[in-house]
């Protein structure tokens, strides 16, 4: 007999691979919600929760950038968009890069969408990623992971699980080896159903995505302009998968109708934003190999005919191969000519205190705080640069008033857990920490720093209570075998 476990650990690998491999998603038809087929094979709430199952998986592979400046810039371009959206039912929208030099990205159930650090680099303007985006959070407004689910009812759930996850395995770049071992398995008359079905999804999101670009005031042509950059293989990176794995194929007759859908749009003439070249650029610096090879890269053309972001790209490069004092320069030149770009005022602070100019560097981000309050790459930078001084209590009470105001990432969450460990607030560190681990989704590990936490000496009555409470909450949540686990581990302690 099969141990309970495992069935479920099968259960949830199908439902990862049927997931994460369309590049599909999660959320609300254009119909009236009267009962629709995909509701029948995959609710709504089921989405969510297989989408925050599937970020926990993304999250422990450590393949997430976790660069503040980089997430908060995609998140700002993609929310612009899904505003655009019918987004009706939708959970939040949550966008996040992952770091591969793939050039793709993908929705997930719940309103997730990775893109690749590949596909960032890749792009040649603001509306062309725009346009990826726009592309994907289509996919999530179409639900078409659960209509994907509806139309393979009939066929093998682990043909098509094995099938998906050898998508899924290529979207994220593995070996073109272990994909074909994968597919052979899989391989017979579904196979070809499944791809077509894809390809069906891939025009409903470009028709929908276009609406919503237009509407967010991008160039409606950024989307097809984007598919000739991979048509064309102009992409430093080149994906090499056969042509049906791909998990957006791409032909001359899909580039045309893109290109004729947006044609029926008012023309639009856009300038790329600051935030998109810092993005860029801070992603093309930490792709190369070694220090050196980043400040060649940027050192290819004379300083006096790079833009202020290629020259932010050459300060940023100068700061990771310890040319300080140099990137200090450049930093305090950006600054103080456009000093509403942020990336440069927490440049010019992180040179300072490379230099070891502590107390300047402070004053700068006291300066840049006074103008950007609650800027989370600001204030992520700050606080790290004051656990580095030795100023942890600062630090702590910076993240809390930011992290009261802005939902945090399980790393953000790690890092003032940090800072109230160096401040000497154990029982507030342990109840971060615990956080940590609920985020990440391991509930029993969570409840065990919470009990941590109530082991604290002088531990004051509302800490406790705050404590319990949050046991008894989370306990709600938890499976038979996770409680026995907590029983364990209490016994066991």
């Amino acid at each position: 007999m099969i141990p309970n476990t495992v069935r479920k650990s099968a259960l949830l690998l199908a439902c990862v691979c049927l997931t994460l491999a369309v590049g599909s998603p999660a959320a609300e038809v254009n119909l009236p919600d009267i009962g629709s087929p995909a509701d029948a094979v995959l609710s709504k709430s089921a989405e969510a929760q297989l989408g925050r199952a599937i970020m926990r998986e993304i999250r422990a592979s450590g393949e997430l950038v976790e660069d503040p400046q980089v997430t908060e810039y995609i998140n700002e371009i993609g929310h612009r968009i899904a505003a655009q959206a019918n987004t009706e039912g939708v959970h939040e929208f949550s966008f996040f890069v992952v770091d591969s030099p793939v050039i793709n990205a993908f929705a997930l159930p719940g309103g997730f969408i990775g893109v690749h650090t590949g596909l960032l680099e890749a792009t040649r303007n603001e509306d062309e990623l725009a346009g990826v985006l726009s592309h994907e959070v289509a996919h999530v407004t179409q639900r078409h992971i659960a209509r994907r689910i509806h139309a393979n009812q009939r066929q093998s759930i682990l043909s098509t699980a094995i099938m998906l996850g050898a998508l899924l395995a290529g979207a994220a770049g593995a070996s073109g080896d272990a994909m074909q071992g994968a597919i052979a398995v899989a391989q017979g008359t579904s196979a070809q159903q499944q791809i077509n079905f894809t390809r069906a999804n891939e025009y409903e999101a470009d028709r929908i995505g276009i609406n919503a670009l237009a509407a967010a005031g991008f160039d409606p042509q950024g989307m097809a302009s984007f598919f000739e950059v991979i048509s064309r293989g102009m992409t430093p990176h080149e994906y090499r998968s056969p042509e049906f794995l791909r998990t957006h194929p791409v032909s001359s007759a899909r580039i045309a109708e893109a290109r004729g859908r947006a044609r029926d749009y008012a023309p639009v003439h856009t300038n790329d934003s600051v935030t998109y070249g810092i993005a860029r650029m801070r992603l093309i610096v930490e792709s190369k190999d070694t220090p050196e090879e980043a400040v060649s890269y940027f050192e290819r053309e004379a300083y006096e005919y790079q833009s202020d972001v290629e020259r932010y790209g050459r300060a940023v490069a100068y700061l990771r191969a310890g040319r300080n004092s140099e990137a200090n320069r450049i930093f305090e030149e950006l600054a103080s000519k456009d000093p509403q770009v942020i990336a440069y005022h927490i440049g010019l602070a992180d040179s300072l205190l490379e230099m070891d100019r502590a107390s300047e560097a402070m004053a700068t981000f006291e300066r840049a705080l006074e103008l950007f309050p609650r800027n989370l790459p600001l204030v992520i930078h700050y606080a790290n640069a004051l656990l580095r001084v030795g100023e942890p209590k600062r630090a702590h009470a910076m993240l809390l008033d930011l992290l009261n105001n802005v939902p945090p990432t399980p790393e953000q969450v790690r890092m003032i857990a940090r800072a109230a460990t160096a401040a000497g607030e154990a029982a507030e560190a342990n109840y971060y920490m615990a956080e940590y681990y609920f985020m990440v989704g391991d509930l029993v590990g969570g409840i065990s720093f919470l009990r941590r936490a109530l082991q604290v000496p002088d531990l004051d009555e509302i800490q406790r209570i705050r404590f319990e409470a949050r046991i008894d909450f989370i306990r709600e949540f938890m499976s038979e075998e996770q409680l026995q686990q907590l029983q364990r581990a209490r016994s066991i302690g």
